[in-house]
């Protein structure tokens, strides 16, 4: 059995991160978990992967405009993953480890510039340290981490296969 087409594939891997975005947005509309900064930084990388597919989806590139869209999902499913895994490392931190909290991501980005407040970012905060969610045992950055190394895998796959 043949494999589905890289535009179909691409496609599919839009409609996953369509689909994490939207159990985000339930999760902070409906389960009312607001996210902390860590967790938007999560989300701005899945909406990118999502970007990179459904452009990828649209553009159907050949010969080395695969090779671009494969270095693109490699760093945006890259970046995320760090991130979730920074955050999955502050939520598995002993309690006297846990940093203070802090004020939210809007505050810092309207008061500071934009390096001094990612710094803040990843320092951490303690609302960044509870898990207030879990599935399965893992805690939603464990599941963000899982999912953007999966689609950052996909991605590349689905680019450079013949």
């Amino acid at each position: 059995m043949a494999l589905p087409g890289r535009r179909i594939l691409n496609f599919a891997g839009f409609a996953i991160c369509a689909g994490l975005m939207g159990f985000a947005l339930f999760a902070q509309h409906v389960l009312l978990l607001d996210p902390c900064p860590l967790c938007v930084l999560q989300r701005v990388a899945t909406i990118a992967v999502g970007i990179v597919f459904l452009v990828a989806a649209l553009h159907h590139p050949g010969g080395w405009g695969r090779g671009v869209y494969a270095a693109l999902a490699i760093l945006a499913a890259g970046g995320g993953a760090a991130v979730a895994g920074w955050h999955w490392r502050l939520q598995n931190l002993p309690p006297s480890e846990v940093p203070a909290c802090g004020p939210g991501l809007d505050y810092m980005l309207d008061n500071f510039p934009v390096t001094e407040a990612l710094q803040m970012v990843f320092k951490g905060s303690g609302e960044c340290a509870d898990v207030v969610w879990s599935f399965l045992g893992l805690s939603m950055p464990a599941w963000v981490f899982l999912w953007m190394l999966g689609m950052g895998v996909a991605g590349t796959w689905n680019q450079l296969r013949k």
